[in-house]
């Protein structure tokens, strides 16, 4: 028997990478500016500061609890994408959320993906990116 996050899931239409890439560098630009209001401009870009790991967290709390509830980061709803658990199309649940969003972090398991257009940190969450397009649809059915 396979669980919900690893097993096997059905086709479904992915978004395309460039539009997720897209996505990525909104949230990073947003995470960004809020680090550089709380901090501010002078602090964040001095030299020797570590203040720019802060944008890794503010994405992360972001990102994770975006997809929970509103089924995607502020990048993904800005560019009309979706967050969705298999098989079914509901929200993705905030725990596996933050791991999929861990994992988009560590870089490495977004680049390795299924021919089903899922990345590692998908195939691990159970959940899948896709456009608005294609979520309306799944909802309709």
């Amino acid at each position: 028997m396979t669980s919900a996050a690893t097993g096997p899931a059905p086709a479904v239409d992915t978004a395309t990478w460039p539009r997720r890439m897209l996505a990525l560098l909104v949230d990073w630009a947003a995470s960004t500016l809020v680090v550089v209001l709380l901090v501010g401009f002078e602090d964040y870009f001095e030299v020797g500061s570590n203040l720019q790991s802060w944008t890794l967290l503010v994405y992360v709390v972001e990102a994770t609890v975006l997809t929970a509830t509103v089924g995607g980061s502020f990048g993904q709803v800005a560019t009309r994408l979706r967050v969705v658990s298999l098989p079914y199309g509901a929200p993705v649940p905030l725990l596996r959320s933050l791991v999929r969003h861990v994992m988009v972090i560590l870089v490495i398991p977004p680049l390795v993906f299924r021919p089903d257009g899922r990345g590692l940190h998908d195939v691990v969450a159970g959940s899948a990116t896709i456009t608005l397009q294609t979520y309306r649809g799944m909802l309709a059915r």
